[in-house]
Protein backbone atom coordinates (compact mmCIF):
# COMPACT_ATOMS: atom_id res chain seq x y z
CA UNK A 1 0.00 0.00 0.00
CA UNK A 2 2.85 2.38 0.83
CA UNK A 3 4.41 1.77 -2.60
CA UNK A 4 1.12 2.72 -4.26
CA UNK A 5 0.83 5.77 -2.01
CA UNK A 6 4.30 6.95 -2.99
CA UNK A 7 3.75 6.21 -6.68
CA UNK A 8 0.51 8.25 -6.70
CA UNK A 9 2.27 11.03 -4.83
CA UNK A 10 5.03 11.23 -7.45
CA UNK A 11 2.41 11.40 -10.22
CA UNK A 12 0.67 14.39 -8.55
CA UNK A 13 3.64 16.18 -6.97
CA UNK A 14 5.03 19.29 -8.65
CA UNK A 15 8.10 18.95 -10.88
CA UNK A 16 11.40 20.49 -9.82
CA UNK A 17 10.60 23.67 -11.78
CA UNK A 18 6.82 24.11 -11.83
CA UNK A 19 4.98 26.75 -13.81
CA UNK A 20 4.74 29.85 -11.59
CA UNK A 21 0.99 30.41 -12.08
CA UNK A 22 0.17 26.80 -11.21
CA UNK A 23 2.43 26.96 -8.17
CA UNK A 24 0.75 30.17 -6.96
CA UNK A 25 -2.70 28.64 -7.46
CA UNK A 26 -1.68 25.54 -5.50
CA UNK A 27 -0.30 27.68 -2.66
CA UNK A 28 -3.54 29.67 -2.45
CA UNK A 29 -5.63 26.50 -2.47
CA UNK A 30 -3.42 24.71 0.05
CA UNK A 31 -2.97 27.53 2.56
CA UNK A 32 -5.89 29.91 2.28
CA UNK A 33 -9.03 28.01 1.26
CA UNK A 34 -9.33 26.37 4.68
CA UNK A 35 -10.14 29.84 6.07
CA UNK A 36 -13.39 29.78 4.09
CA UNK A 37 -14.70 27.27 6.65
CA UNK A 38 -14.72 29.62 9.67
CA UNK A 39 -15.77 32.48 7.38
CA UNK A 40 -18.83 30.57 6.13
CA UNK A 41 -19.72 29.43 9.66
CA UNK A 42 -19.41 32.98 11.00
CA UNK A 43 -21.43 34.57 8.18
CA UNK A 44 -24.08 31.88 8.55
CA UNK A 45 -24.33 32.61 12.28
CA UNK A 46 -24.50 36.39 11.79
CA UNK A 47 -27.35 36.15 9.29
CA UNK A 48 -29.07 33.01 10.52
CA UNK A 49 -32.09 32.22 12.63
CA UNK A 50 -32.04 29.92 15.68
CA UNK A 51 -32.44 26.70 13.71
CA UNK A 52 -29.68 27.56 11.26
CA UNK A 53 -27.36 28.56 14.09
CA UNK A 54 -27.90 25.25 15.85
CA UNK A 55 -27.04 23.40 12.63
CA UNK A 56 -23.92 25.54 12.26
CA UNK A 57 -22.89 24.64 15.81
CA UNK A 58 -23.29 21.00 14.82
CA UNK A 59 -21.11 21.54 11.75
CA UNK A 60 -18.49 23.29 13.88
CA UNK A 61 -18.53 20.41 16.37
CA UNK A 62 -18.07 17.99 13.47
CA UNK A 63 -14.98 19.86 12.27
CA UNK A 64 -13.48 20.01 15.76
CA UNK A 65 -14.23 16.33 16.36
CA UNK A 66 -12.44 15.44 13.13
CA UNK A 67 -9.38 17.44 14.17
CA UNK A 68 -9.35 15.75 17.59
CA UNK A 69 -9.53 12.32 15.94
CA UNK A 70 -6.59 13.33 13.73
CA UNK A 71 -4.55 14.30 16.78
CA UNK A 72 -5.26 10.93 18.34
CA UNK A 73 -4.25 9.11 15.15
CA UNK A 74 -1.05 11.16 15.00
CA UNK A 75 -0.19 10.20 18.57
CA UNK A 76 -0.78 6.51 17.93
CA UNK A 77 0.81 6.26 14.49
CA UNK A 78 3.42 8.61 13.06
CA UNK A 79 3.53 8.68 9.28
CA UNK A 80 6.29 10.85 7.78
CA UNK A 81 5.53 13.56 5.26
CA UNK A 82 7.08 13.20 1.78
CA UNK A 83 9.82 15.75 2.46
CA UNK A 84 10.78 13.90 5.65
CA UNK A 85 11.84 10.90 3.57
CA UNK A 86 13.30 12.93 0.71
CA UNK A 87 10.53 12.06 -1.73
CA UNK A 88 9.48 14.43 -4.51
CA UNK A 89 9.62 18.22 -4.39
CA UNK A 90 8.38 20.49 -1.62
CA UNK A 91 7.12 24.04 -2.24
CA UNK A 92 5.42 24.78 1.08
CA UNK A 93 6.99 25.10 4.51
CA UNK A 94 5.52 22.64 7.00
CA UNK A 95 6.38 21.23 10.41
CA UNK A 96 7.83 17.71 10.23
CA UNK A 97 4.88 16.10 11.99
CA UNK A 98 2.69 13.15 11.04
CA UNK A 99 1.08 13.48 7.62
CA UNK A 100 -1.86 11.13 8.13
CA UNK A 101 -4.60 12.26 7.87
CA UNK A 102 -4.67 15.79 6.45
CA UNK A 103 -6.00 18.30 8.99
CA UNK A 104 -6.93 20.84 6.31
CA UNK A 105 -9.05 18.39 4.37
CA UNK A 106 -10.52 16.81 7.50
CA UNK A 107 -11.79 20.19 8.69
CA UNK A 108 -13.21 21.17 5.30
CA UNK A 109 -14.94 17.85 4.67
CA UNK A 110 -16.16 17.24 8.23
CA UNK A 111 -17.97 20.58 8.13
CA UNK A 112 -19.13 19.90 4.56
CA UNK A 113 -20.49 16.43 5.38
CA UNK A 114 -22.31 17.81 8.41
CA UNK A 115 -23.90 20.55 6.30
CA UNK A 116 -24.85 18.08 3.57
CA UNK A 117 -26.91 16.19 6.18
CA UNK A 118 -29.31 19.15 6.51
CA UNK A 119 -31.35 20.57 3.61
CA UNK A 120 -31.01 24.15 4.89
CA UNK A 121 -27.21 23.99 4.66
CA UNK A 122 -26.85 21.66 1.69
CA UNK A 123 -25.68 24.30 -0.81
CA UNK A 124 -22.88 25.48 1.50
CA UNK A 125 -22.00 21.85 2.23
CA UNK A 126 -21.75 21.02 -1.47
CA UNK A 127 -19.54 24.07 -2.02
CA UNK A 128 -17.15 22.98 0.74
CA UNK A 129 -17.19 19.34 -0.36
CA UNK A 130 -16.18 20.36 -3.90
CA UNK A 131 -13.63 22.86 -2.58
CA UNK A 132 -11.91 20.00 -0.76
CA UNK A 133 -10.91 18.33 -4.04
CA UNK A 134 -8.56 21.06 -5.34
CA UNK A 135 -7.27 21.62 -1.77
CA UNK A 136 -6.34 17.93 -1.60
CA UNK A 137 -4.59 18.14 -4.98
CA UNK A 138 -2.71 21.29 -3.95
CA UNK A 139 -1.33 19.84 -0.74
CA UNK A 140 -0.03 16.81 -2.62
CA UNK A 141 1.29 18.98 -5.47
CA UNK A 142 3.22 21.14 -2.99
CA UNK A 143 4.76 18.06 -1.39
CA UNK A 144 3.33 18.16 2.15
CA UNK A 145 0.88 15.23 1.90
CA UNK A 146 0.44 11.82 0.33
CA UNK A 147 -2.75 10.78 -1.51
CA UNK A 148 -3.66 8.33 1.27
CA UNK A 149 -3.54 11.22 3.75
CA UNK A 150 -6.49 12.63 1.82
CA UNK A 151 -8.35 9.32 1.81
CA UNK A 152 -7.80 9.14 5.56
CA UNK A 153 -9.11 12.68 5.94
CA UNK A 154 -12.27 11.74 4.04
CA UNK A 155 -12.89 8.77 6.33
CA UNK A 156 -12.26 10.77 9.51
CA UNK A 157 -14.47 13.60 8.24
CA UNK A 158 -17.30 11.22 7.43
CA UNK A 159 -16.99 9.46 10.79
CA UNK A 160 -16.93 12.71 12.76
CA UNK A 161 -19.91 14.12 10.83
CA UNK A 162 -21.92 10.94 11.47
CA UNK A 163 -20.92 10.88 15.14
CA UNK A 164 -21.91 14.49 15.70
CA UNK A 165 -25.09 14.05 13.67
CA UNK A 166 -26.10 11.29 16.09
CA UNK A 167 -25.39 13.44 19.18
CA UNK A 168 -25.66 16.86 17.52
CA UNK A 169 -29.14 17.73 18.74
CA UNK A 170 -28.17 17.32 22.39
CA UNK A 171 -24.89 19.09 21.81
CA UNK A 172 -26.38 22.09 20.03
CA UNK A 173 -29.17 22.41 22.59
CA UNK A 174 -26.60 22.59 25.40
CA UNK A 175 -24.23 24.92 23.58
CA UNK A 176 -26.68 27.24 21.87
CA UNK A 177 -27.73 29.44 24.80
CA UNK A 178 -24.20 30.04 26.15
CA UNK A 179 -22.94 30.75 22.62
CA UNK A 180 -25.84 33.10 21.96
CA UNK A 181 -25.22 34.99 25.21
CA UNK A 182 -21.52 35.36 24.37
CA UNK A 183 -22.33 36.48 20.81
CA UNK A 184 -24.84 39.08 22.02
CA UNK A 185 -22.32 40.44 24.50
CA UNK A 186 -19.55 40.61 21.93
CA UNK A 187 -21.62 41.97 19.04
CA UNK A 188 -24.03 44.24 20.96
CA UNK A 189 -23.14 47.48 19.05
CA UNK A 190 -23.60 45.81 15.65
CA UNK A 191 -26.86 44.18 16.72
CA UNK A 192 -28.22 47.55 17.93
CA UNK A 193 -27.44 49.10 14.55
CA UNK A 194 -29.27 46.25 12.82
CA UNK A 195 -26.20 45.21 10.86
CA UNK A 196 -26.40 41.61 12.10
CA UNK A 197 -29.08 39.34 13.54
CA UNK A 198 -29.82 39.38 17.26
Amino acid sequence: MEELNQALFLMLNAPAHPESMLLTLAQILADWCVWLVPLLLTLGWLRGDEQRRKLLLEATASGLTGLMINQLIGLLWQHPRPFMIGLGHTFSAHAPDSSFPSDHLTLIWAVAFSMLSHPRLRAAGLFLALLGLPVAWARIYLGVHFPLDMAGAALVALASARLVLHWGFYLSERLYQPMLAFYRLLAAPLIRRGWIQN
